[in-house]
């Protein structure tokens, strides 16, 4: 798939009036870059949830997956560290609900089901082209963390791997 596949995606996102890519898509990205990603599959229903973390072990996260939806967790469109079949399909419930709830007409495509990761440091990597910079990329502590702290580093590419290691200090 290589070069074709990446820009594939991409045209597709663009297609779509889309500036950014939905999880799955950017996690493919990855995978066609040989980045190591969590193992993951797109379910459709409740049904499709449970087998999907019946395959991929537990225990799972799920995650919305929607284009009008950029900040998962601000519509409770994560849910975390689910264990069992039962507990896979109150989950799907209760995500799908907290959408509906919170973000009425966001359209969803679909639920993210995914191994859960160890505790860790979350962190977001990003990209834009400036205009009159070029293409930038960006890193810094992710989740709720990017929208209350701001805690971003900013480099012109091409980025070296001592410009990197700074971004990371930073």
């Amino acid at each position: 798939m290589g070069e074709n596949g990446i820009r594939q995606i991409l045209l597709n996102a663009y297609s779509q009036g889309r500036k950014f890519l939905l999880e799955p898509e950017a996690k493919r990205i990855c995978e066609i870059l040989g980045l190591p990603v969590s193992r993951w599959i797109v379910a459709k229903s409740q049904e499709e949830a449970i087998e999907a973390a019946e395959k991929l072990g537990y225990p799972v996260v799920l995650k919305v997956v929607s284009p009008d939806i950029l900040h998962k967790s601000d519509v409770g469109g994560v849910i975390l560290n689910l264990g069992s079949p039962s507990q896979v399909k109150e989950a799907y419930n209760q995500l799908i609900n907290n959408v509906k709830n919170r973000k009425p007409d966001a359209r969803i495509e679909g639920v993210l089901v995914e191994q859960m990761a160890e505790k860790n440091i979350e962190v977001i990597v990003g990209g834009i082209r400036d205009p009159q910079f070029g293409p930038v990329v960006m890193f810094g502590l992710g989740g709720i963390f990017v929208e209350i702290l701001k805690d971003v580093s900013f480099r012109i590419t091409p980025v070296t791997l001592e410009d990197a290691y700074q971004m990371i200090k930073e």
